[in-house]
């Protein structure tokens, strides 16, 4: 006869809540997984099956009740780490809609905006075009599945402890976020460059004629030129799709090392006395 104390049932507890709630942290942030326009209970039996097979490999836990202070604090601990590893893939994909928001007001397409379910917010139509772009190239190089093994072996890196947070994560994670503004003025540059040369042909043309309306045909050049720079430059942006989506899921797996304390990390600026 099988024999179960309530401390065996609070470790088979703790043992999958624990991993689930990284698991669904990640999922939950993420920019793929994390689509609001899939379904909710979908996500949720995702994470379930990521959990199911993540659990039984998952170092020892803690010997802690879930429902202690103890228990609450290791579950908020899991779901931060989830959400930040989650978030550093997010940021990939921010960088990639400022680099069409950037295009789009440069084109004069400024106006022509949607709801995006995936940022939840007003997003321009290159933008739109560009982030769907980046999330074929995330499934055709497998970067998904990158993801899912760095999840796996975080629970390694960073096990389930009641041990408290490294600085050096967050401060990692905050300068990562820079990534969206280079990155995006990168990816953008060929069609503000084009479209730069454009607007000085324009304005020399309306000074050796200036009977022509230049907001009548500025308007129909711009755009046309802009379409036109955004066909030729689109088959050479595969590799850089790829390189930033593969630096997204590095750092998304350096984040729980970063957590735990190891690695080398940029120093904080320190204030100069004057």
């Amino acid at each position: 006869m099988l024999a179960l104390t309530l401390a065996d049932i609070n470790t088979y507890i703790a043992g999958f809540i624990w991993p689930l709630t990284r698991v669904l942290g990640l999922i939950a942030a993420s920019p793929v997984f994390g689509n609001a326009r899939v379904p909710r209970t979908a996500r949720l039996g995702f994470g379930v099956v990521v959990a199911m097979a993540i659990a039984p490999v998952v170092p020892a836990v803690p010997a802690a009740d879930p429902a202690s202070w103890e228990g609450l604090l290791i579950l908020a601990k899991e779901l931060i780490t989830g959400v930040m590893m989650g978030f550093a893939m997010r940021l990939v994909f921010a960088a990639v809609e400022m680099a069409g928001e950037i295009s789009s007001l440069t084109m004069g397409l400024g106006f022509a905006s949607f709801f995006d379910p995936m940022s939840q917010g007003r997003s321009s139509a290159i933008s739109q075009f560009l982030t769907w772009i980046a999330t074929l190239m995330l499934l055709v190089a497998n970067v998904h599945l990158w993801l899912l093994e760095a999840l796996a072996e975080s629970f390694f890196t960073l096990p389930i402890s009641g041990r408290m947070f490294h600085g050096g994560g967050f401060w990692d994670l905050a300068l990562w976020g820079a990534k969206i503004f280079s990155a995006g003025v990168q990816l953008s540059l060929p069609i503000v460059a084009a479209l730069l040369i454009t607007n000085v042909a324009l304005g020399i043309l309306t000074r050796a004629a200036p009977q022509l309306n230049l907001f009548g045909i500025g308007f129909p050049i711009t755009l046309g030129v802009g379409f036109i720079v955004v066909m030729i430059a689109l088959p050479y942006l595969a590799t850089p799709f790829v390189n930033l989506l593969g630096q997204g899921a590095e750092k998304a797996q350096m984040i729980p090392r970063a957590l735990q304390g190891e690695g080398q990390f940029p120093a904080r600026p320190q204030p100069q006395n004057r």
